[in-house]
């Protein structure tokens, strides 16, 4: 395949791909701009954890377990790009830890709550009086926690428990099933307390109270006492979306409208197109015909990079939209050096196919080394720093690996195939090189 048949090739995808990205503008549920809570709004939730039930080396741990279902199950619910953190708050009252969800695009603050949804707190605790139980003494029970929860679960399925003489389905079981760790740790409290009862509680409300009569080392167990067929579907449902490992409180809900807003992704985009026109403009003025291909080049550069964004779901924030603008400019930065040495090997008197040649292969290295050194500072940017920074350095990374890309394959190709086999005084002219040597 020649070049002016990979050239046409090019064009064509890049129409392709900017139909995708500009239209249609509606329904794009699957591949549309995603836009942060600095842009598009949302909202905030804000939720005390009581980690009182938990001892001090375990809270860290129980905490990340806790913003892991969370964000799982906000993900079920198809919040766009949401942020799920912990952090710890000095009070008057002492330290208290709190879960923080951002949702973008979320302005309605009970929807939000929707999607949370009332995610249940499973528990397995022993009774501390065992003794005087068993004498068939009235003293109200004491529970004690055996480190036995939600967190150490992998999934909950409903089960029956069979069928009577005539047919009648009996009660609904929940069947539950644990992690590697979470069986053994189910192992080791069945197999030290054969005969005691295990309490099982979700949301604080004891739901079954079986005897241990042996140990069960599957790493299975089961829950019943559901007063209806609807009521285990339910449990089990949101058993499976996420049981948290300690209980929460809401304490905060907010609605947050754009702290920059529509004004501002506006502003990016005609900043964004200006950038390109005015980098056009004086690409075409100072190197002619290879400054209409570096336009062209341009303008597929980004939709490519537009492209990409859709694709892999990348959150656009107003520092992403300056990485995307500083990239632009970058962008050009390779075809100039390409073009600066295309001019000299011209002037020397090499013909043309040569002069690309040694135009590009020159160029390389300093294309290589100096984009290599911005791609490194952005990684730096990416894994240091706060999240606002981090889209900013995202985006200039992503547009520095394409535009590599752009500016040596696809300006090579395109040139190739308008470039003639003869240097002219008019072919000098055209490239930039003057009219004569």
């Amino acid at each position: 395949m020649n070049a002016r048949i990979w050239a046409v090739t090019i064009l064509l995808a890049a129409i392709g791909l900017g139909f995708f990205v500009f239209y249609p503008k509606e329904n794009q549920t699957n591949f549309g701009f995603r836009l942060g809570l600095d842009l598009a709004g949302g909202t905030l939730l804000t939720y005390r954890a009581d980690t009182s039930g938990v001892t001090s080396s375990e809270v860290d741990g129980a905490m990340d377990a806790l913003r892991q279902v969370i964000e799982r199950r906000v993900n079920v619910f198809g919040v766009s790009e949401p942020l799920v953190q912990t952090e710890q708050a000095r009070l008057a009252s002492g330290e208290e830890r709190r879960l923080i969800v951002e949702l973008p695009g979320v302005t309605d603050v009970d929807a939000a709550r929707a999607y949370l949804g009332e995610t249940p707190v499973l528990e397995f605790k022993l009774i501390g009086n065992q003794d005087d139980l068993i004498s068939g003494a009235t003293t109200t029970p004491v529970y004690v926690a055996t480190g036995l929860t939600g967190r150490y679960l992998t999934g909950a399925r409903l089960d029956f428990g069979g069928a009577s003489g005539g047919g009648v389905i009996q009660e609904p079981i929940i069947a539950l099933t644990f992690n590697e760790q979470g069986t053994e740790l189910f192992a080791e409290i069945t197999r030290t307390h054969i005969g005691e009862i295990l309490a099982i509680f979700l949301d604080g409300a004891i739901f079954s109270a079986p005897a241990i009569q042996t140990e069960i080392s599957d790493g299975k167990a089961i829950i019943t006492g559901a007063n209806s067929v609807e009521e285990a579907k339910d449990t089990v449902q949101k058993l499976n979306l996420g049981a948290l490992p300690i209980p929460i409180e809401l304490v905060g809900a907010e609605s947050i409208g754009p702290t920059l807003g529509s004004e501002v992704a506006r502003a990016g985009v005609v900043a964004g197109i200006g950038g390109l026109l005015i980098i056009a403009i004086f690409m075409i003025l100072w190197y002619r015909l290879p400054g209409v291909v570096a336009a062209v080049t341009l303008a597929i550069y980004a939709v490519i990079v537009l492209t990409l964004f859709k694709l892999l779901g990348i959150t656009l924030t107003a520092p992403g939209i300056a990485g995307l603008i500083l990239s632009i400019g970058m962008a050009v930065d390779a075809n100039i050096l390409v073009f600066e040495r295309m001019k000299e090997e011209i002037m020397s008197g090499k013909e043309m196919k040569e002069a690309m040649a040694e135009g590009f292969s020159r160029a390389w290295l300093s294309i290589r080394d100096g984009n290599l050194t911005s791609i490194f500072t952005g990684i730096i940017l990416f894994y240091t720093t706060t999240s606002l920074v981090k889209g900013f350095a995202l985006t200039l990374i992503l547009g520095i690996v394409v535009s590599m890309f752009s500016a040596v394959m696809i300006t090579r190709t395109l040139l190739q195939a308008i470039a003639p086999k003869q240097i002219t005084p008019t072919v000098r002219f055209l490239f930039g090189s003057g009219l004569s040597k």
